[in-house]
């Protein structure tokens, strides 16, 4: 390569496939066996400014096999994001500084330049319909109330994955 210039690299991983008989079904596994399949595992920022509120969402996320980076607040979350790169952002609507609504703002303006869309699921006890659609306008993917539960939390991440607007209640 040329300095001053970037390169491009292409590979192919070819992955052979097992029959389908020899894979045994969860189904018939014994029960010490059967283990719920992981999720895809993914880096999480998580913008939270309660320490309580940041054990228990670590805690679930990382049982889960994600890694988790915490940002205390909307200000903090802005600044992580233009360094590392992360797959979703679980922002708390209200915290000091910068809130998540603004951060959110924020951050989908950055992306109308880069073209990149980072997925945002808003966490907070504002469990309104209202509340809600406040998220949504302001540019969050996903909307999961407080107290979280991980079965919510998971089906919410799963939606917004797969490119569905999700809002979630308790």
């Amino acid at each position: 390569s040329n300095t001053g210039e970037g390169s491009c690299f292409r590979f192919t991983i070819r992955v052979a496939k097992p029959p389908a008989d020899a894979i045994e079904p969860l189904a018939a596994a014994p029960a010490e066996r059967q283990i719920r399949p992981r999720a895809l595992e993914l880096r999480v920022l998580l913008a939270e400014d309660n320490p309580i509120n940041q054990k228990l969402a670590m805690r679930l996320l990382e049982k889960d096999g994600h890694q988790v980076t915490l940002a205390q607040n909307g200000k903090e979350a802005l600044s992580l994001l233009d360094r590392f790169v992360f797959d979703l952002v679980l922002m708390d609507v209200s915290m000091p500084e910068m809130d998540g609504l603004t951060a959110t703002e924020a951050i989908r303006k950055q992306e109308e330049t880069s073209r990149l869309h980072v997925p945002i699921i808003a966490v907070t006890a504002h469990a309104g319909k209202a509340d809600c659609e406040r998220c949504l306008e302001a540019g969050m993917d996903g909307y999961v109330a407080k107290p979280v539960s991980s079965e919510n939390l998971r089906q919410t991440i799963r939606q917004v994955l797969a490119g569905r607007k999700a809002a979630i209640g308790k």
